[in-house]
């Protein structure tokens, strides 16, 4: 009867950790001769590490990364130029915490949006509210919410976002009212909250994309000011990985039909 009694009571105090284990925690403490604060403790501890966990678990599927990718997974021997230190130095997620950007610079296939989702599933362990969205992506969004007499509230939406991740800027080029709705957000969210942006363009070339040369320098100038840019070099490593299963799929094949002839 007690046993279903505090079942009923941690359900609806809605405490469904200590639920799950207080009778296994009261086996072990009788077991151990543990004393009854260290056995409340233990329970709180587990309730409050799942509480921890999931959190982490909303705040990560609300960035709406596109897969899940960490930094633990990156292979760095894949791009010698990039500093792996200063990477997981990034992932402290300070310069979240001071509203500064980060920029990563490079040719596609270098593993950017990887280090970018990588980064914003840091700052999500960190307790930072974080978006993940393609830079053409945004545009339509905004220029869906303006078409809805949603703009305002978009906007608002993304001004209280800790890490906007824009990925790709510089594959589709932006109608000039889009570039602008773009920038006004960037420029909303200027020294209060912070940007990653990931792009194959130098910025010499962002009118490209911005289709105006103002623009682009302003939207530059925003960016770049309290930021830190990576520039990733060397050949696509996606691609290098391609050329050696290929090689080694042929090697396989090789070996496959002497084995054949030899019989």
């Amino acid at each position: 009867m007690n046993t279903l009694l505090i079942g009923a009571h941690l359900k609806r105090l809605k405490l469904p950790a200590i639920a799950k284990n207080y009778e296994k925690l009261a086996r072990d403490a009788e077991a151990s001769n543990q004393p009854y604060d260290g056995y409340l403790l233990a329970l709180l501890d587990l309730e409050i590490n799942q509480r921890d966990q999931n959190l982490q678990a909303g705040r990560i599927r609300q960035a709406k990364f596109p897969f899940i990718k960490t930094l633990e997974q990156f292979d760095f021997s894949e791009v010698p130029a990039l500093n792996p230190a200063r990477i997981l130095s990034l992932a402290q997620s300070d310069w979240v915490d001071q509203g500064h950007n980060l920029i990563m610079v490079g040719h596609p296939g270098l593993g950017k949006t990887h280090l970018a989702i990588g980064l914003g599933i840091a700052a999500c362990r960190r307790g930072k509210r974080v978006r993940f969205v393609t830079t053409s992506g945004l545009v339509n969004e905004l220029s869906e919410a303006r078409v809805n007499n949603q703009l305002s509230r978009l906007q608002a939406y993304y001004s209280r976002i800790d890490l906007l991740i824009l990925d790709e800027l510089g594959f589709v080029p932006f109608p000039k009212d889009g570039a602008e709705m773009l920038f006004n957000l960037c420029a909303g969210r200027y020294e209060r909250k912070s940007t990653l942006v990931t792009t194959n363009l130098e910025f010499s070339r962002w009118t490209e994309v911005m289709g105006d040369q103002t623009l682009a320098g302003a939207m530059v100038d925003r960016l770049t000011h309290h930021a830190q840019i990576i520039k990733l070099t060397g050949e696509s490593y996606r691609f290098r990985q391609s050329l050696r299963r290929t090689t080694r799929g042929a090697a396989t094949a090789e070996a496959h039909d002497g084995d054949e002839h030899d019989s």
